[in-house]
């Protein structure tokens, strides 16, 4: 399984910025030698204040990954590094669960722990599920949103 792990570091960390991605890419290496079924692809670490998805330039790139394939398993120490609120959590979790191939999620977090690889309750579907009724309050802003990552993907605006 190709492995992507993603972190979002707050701006006070582009003081550090060279230290914080060595330390990142460091503990994802060695998070994936306990994992011989993982190949680790990427780390993809967004220092940044914005809090919306389409303003991350890595977490884009990543998106990009994910929908050419690249990507199998986004590895997270915790959800809020996936989106700030609860209408971008969903908006990225409908986007990533409805692309053409799988994408699993993995995050570390104890009291919000998502893996939808070992999916226990059937977790990857109750999300995907809670995604699309999210959404469906008003699809339009769905609408609009996916436009926007699309469009942005596309013009391969991703921070490289």
């Amino acid at each position: 399984m190709n492995v992507a792990g993603y972190v979002k570091l707050a701006k006070l960390w582009e003081r550090s910025r060279e230290e914080a991605l060595e330390l990142q890419h460091k503990y994802y290496a060695e998070l994936m030698e306990k994992h011989p079924e993982y190949h680790l692809v990427d780390v993809y670490v967004d220092i940044t204040g914005n809090k919306e998805i389409r303003k991350r330039s890595e977490m884009i790139r990543l998106l990009g990954d994910c929908m050419t394939g690249k990507v199998d398993l986004i590895y997270s120490q915790t959800k809020a590094y996936f989106a700030a609120n609860t209408k971008e959590f969903c908006f990225l979790l409908k986007f990533l669960f409805e692309l053409d191939h799988r994408i699993d999620l993995i995050t570390e977090d104890h009291s919000y722990n998502i893996n939808t690889v070992t999916d226990k309750d059937n977790q990857r579907e109750e999300l995907f599920n809670m995604s699309v009724k999210y959404c469906i309050l008003n699809p339009s802003y769905y609408n609009k949103w996916e436009k926007q990552i699309l469009k942005i993907i596309g013009e391969g605006n991703d921070g490289r």
